[in-house]
């Protein structure tokens, strides 16, 4: 079997049938008219959308590298602030540290026991392993100043060709945009018009069907037995020219049409 019936590919308890229409009701010939012209419509909207090829995608991906560097940038340069806050604490520490040792030493000149002398000593030590901790934090400050120089810098030269990059693809798209609006405008309403034509279910499957396939081609044209590469069996292709069933590719899932339907209804829509 090269196609089926399009019921099996709508959701459960949903079923198409070829009920003869009502006063209100389209036949399924017109139905399958109004959804030639949807796909036509749709397909030229997709071919204007592949002239832009993957600028929109590349863009993207790099506005999120920029942001990312600012990002990287700013919290470099806020670290290096803060050691600096950090190398001129420990300086203060190491003259607060200094002066307290001195003055600790005077006052043991002056003491009148052991206990008052021990406890002194104790402080001058303790101060004195606060300078050498002091000392220890600026010598590592010292030495991260230049690593986080070098990574602002690089991750500056980065934004700047980055920066270039975008600003040229931006341009490129812009310019791709400009010439193709007014067409992909009037294919938009134009668009809007086709889908009232169709019936709210049949919309639904087709939508669906654009959606997962690749090309975007969810109705294709009966030639020389097949229908987008897949035979069709010939009674398929009898019910198919009769045009009063909506049928399917059972391998697919499209909608199969007439081919010199389809052909009437793309041309008139070029």
């Amino acid at each position: 079997m090269g196609a089926a019936q399009l019921p099996c590919s709508l959701p459960k308890n949903e079923k198409l049938t070829t009920m003869a229409p009502t006063a209100t009701e389209t036949t399924i010939a017109d139905q399958l008219q109004a959804l030639v012209r949807l796909q036509a419509v749709d397909s030229k909207i997709d071919r204007i959308k592949k002239l832009r090829g993957d600028l929109p995608d590349e863009i993207r991906d790099m506005e999120d590298e920029k942001e990312g560097l600012e990002t990287r940038i700013q919290k470099l340069e806020d670290e290096k602030k803060e050691n600096d806050v950090a190398a001129k604490q420990a300086e203060n520490d190491v003259t607060e540290a200094e002066g307290l040792i001195k003055k600790y030493e005077e006052q043991q000149l002056q003491v009148r026991n052991n206990r008052e002398y021990d406890a002194l000593t104790k402080e001058i030590e303790a101060q004195r392993q606060r300078i050498v901790d002091a000392q220890a934090r600026m010598v590592e400050l010292e030495a991260a100043g230049p690593v986080q120089e070098l990574a602002v810098e690089e991750a500056k030269t980065r934004l700047a060709e980055i920066q270039e990059v975008l600003d040229s693809k931006q341009a490129e798209l812009s310019e791709v945009l400009k010439d193709t609006k007014s067409e992909q405008s009037a294919y938009e309403k134009l668009r809007k018009d086709a889908e009232k034509s169709v019936d709210e279910r049949y919309v639904r499957a087709y939508n669906r069907l654009r959606g997962r396939l690749r090309d975007g081609r969810a109705v294709v044209p009966l030639e020389r037995g097949a229908a987008a590469g897949f035979a069709v069996p010939p009674q398929r292709q009898l019910e198919i020219r009769k045009k009063n069933r909506i049928i399917v590719c059972e391998h697919t899932g499209r909608i199969i049409v007439d081919g010199d339907l389809f052909d009437e209804v793309s041309t008139e829509v070029k």
